[in-house]
């Protein structure tokens, strides 16, 4: 017997997974707009890591921080060494 197919194509049924028309577009999330130094990025300056952390201890991801992959890099390591001296839960 052979299988059903959908034949259905105007795209009712969908859940919302998808790409969406050109006319319906997202509106970006706002990036935080904050200046250092690569020195300032630096597992002492807990201050600073804070602001890369949720309240729940995790590391938020690029797409949040608007940081480049290099900062991003330099962050999670300053973040991991920071929670092994203590310094951070």
């Amino acid at each position: 017997m052979p299988r059903k197919t959908n034949t259905d194509r105007s795209g009712r049924g969908r859940t919302g997974r998808g790409r969406t028309s050109p006319t319906e577009r997202r509106t970006p999330r706002p990036k935080p707009k904050i200046d250092f130094t690569l020195d300032a990025l630096d597992f002492k300056n807990v201050n600073l890591l804070k602001q890369f952390v949720t309240d729940n201890g995790r590391i938020l991801p690029r797409k949040y921080t608007g940081l480049p992959a290099r900062y991003q890099r330099r962050l999670n390591q300053s973040v991991k060494r920071a929670r092994q001296m203590l310094l951070m839960k």
